[in-house]
Order: C-alpha cells, then structure tokens, then sequence
C-alpha cells in the first residue's frame, strides 16, 4: 500500500504474478498453454528453417555440379546421402529399373513420371510438418486468451456486486488480469502466424525447384540422356567407374552424348 494512504495500491500489487494469483486455476492454465503454444512454434520455426535451408543448400549444389557427370548414378554419388535432390535422382534410376519387370504393358514415361511424382510428394509432405500446428497457433492463441479475459471481467463483475463498489481499486485486479490474458493470446497468434506464411512461402520456392529438377531428370531418362540443362561448367570428359549401385541391367541408365557408360569421351570415328 502507498505512504499515508491505506485505500492506494501500490503498483507491484498488480503485476503479472499477482495477476495470475489472484485469477486462480483458470488463468494458470491460459498463461500455461499460451506459452507451451509459443514455445513449439518457435522451435517449429527454427526447424524448418534449418530444414528448408538444408534443401536450399542441396539445390546449389546440383546447380554447380551435378548435370557435369557422366550419368545419373555418378551425378547422384555426388550429392549427400539424405539429400532430396539425390533420393528424387535414386527414385526415378528405380522406377526405370522397374519398368522391365512390370507384367502389363505400362509405358515407361508414365511409370518413371509417376515414381518422380511420388518422390517429389513425400519431399513436399516432410516440408510441411509441423505447419499444421503454427497454423492453429495463430488462429486459435487470440480466442484463447480471449477465454482469460472473460473470466476476469467476470470476476471484477462479481468483485463489484459483492463489495458494491466499483472503484479502481476494486475492479484494478480482476480487469489487469483479463488485459494480460488479451495481451498473451495476442503475443503468441502475431509470431505464428508471420511464421506460418513464412515458411510455405519458402517451402514453395524450394518445391518449385525441385519441380524444375524432376522435370529435368525425367527429361534426361526420356531422352536417353540427350536432354540436359544448361551447364554450370564443363563435362568432364575423365575416365570414371561405375559403382556398385549401378543400374545392374547393362545399358539400362541413359549416357550422355558423346560420352561412354564409363564418362570417357567416345571416339567419333568407332
């Protein structure tokens, strides 16, 4: 209480701790679940981030380097082991190994399409977990808070009627608690949902690469290696072996021209 006046509360008497005290069970609760909603979305955030960027790295990578290779199996060997570029590149050299074993007549542009289609989704559905959640962060966080400050402006409206009086001092307690309650639902919805659009935007991007990249490798296969992008550099005309995890069909992985199955230069006049 102020100095020579026993009516005039002191402003530590209404701070968040006092507010939340004084609120109960109800506003515990609010406070609590406001901030674990805050908490996941921003590890959610910072995940998918280093996710998203990860991929974004990959990508760099493919542009500098991987069309520069002999064939898909090289090109792919390049590339790190959990990379989404490299598992789209093993995805489609699977499903073209595939095709000779189907039974029915299926034709192989449409069963290497759909074995890409496939790849790029399961890509597309690892980039949008935990997206979900950001999303019900943002939309539900305001009326969540919103429930707390209604349970204060009750309590200062059943304070009021028992005490009969409806001064500041009455009300201050019960009205500051529903403010914060407001103030949190606001706090956590804002950040969510800037995250939220955030990141489906970048997710868009990457998916839009990796679109262009599946579009690529299925027009080198279709093509039998004749139709690449534009190089970041020159072909190495190296001699290079084939790796165990070759197609183990001999000829069943397209070359590109004028190099041989191995990447040495073939000889124009054979």
């Amino acid at each position: 209480m102020a100095a020579g006046n026993p009516n005039v509360a002191s402003a530590q008497d209404f701070g968040l701790m006092n507010a939340l005290n004084e609120g109960g069970v109800i506003s515990w609760s609010v406070f609590i679940i406001l901030v674990g909603m805050s908490i996941f979305s921003f590890y959610i955030l910072f995940t998918k981030l280093l996710q998203q960027q990860k991929i974004i790295n990959q990508g760099k990578k493919v542009r500098a380097s991987f069309w520069n290779s002999a064939n898909l199996r090289d090109a792919s060997n390049k590339l790190e082991a959990k990379s989404a570029y490299r598992a789209i590149t093993e995805d489609a050299l699977t499903a073209q190994s595939q095709h000779s074993k189907l039974t029915d007549p299926v034709d192989q542009h449409e069963w290497v399409a759909g074995g890409l289609a496939r790849s790029q989704g399961a890509i597309g559905s690892r980039l949008g977990e935990g997206l979900a959640f950001l999303a019900t962060v943002g939309s539900t966080a305001p009326f969540i808070g919103l429930f707390g400050t209604v349970v204060g402006i009750y309590r200062a409206l059943i304070k009021i009627g028992a005490s009969g009086d409806a001064s500041i001092t009455t009300v201050a307690g019960p009205v500051g608690e529903a403010l914060i309650m407001t103030a949190l639902g606001l706090v956590v919805a804002v950040p969510a949902v800037l995250a939220y659009n955030w990141l489906i935007r970048r997710n868009k991007t990457i998916m839009e690469d990796l679109g262009a990249f599946t579009n690529d490798i299925h027009g080198y296969l279709a093509s039998n290696g004749a139709v690449v992008p534009t190089l970041d550099g020159p072909v190495k005309t190296t001699a290079q072996t084939k790796t165990a995890a070759a197609p183990t069909q001999r000829g069943s992985e397209p070359v590109r021209p004028g190099l041989t199955p191995t990447g040495a230069q073939a000889d124009p006049t054979r």
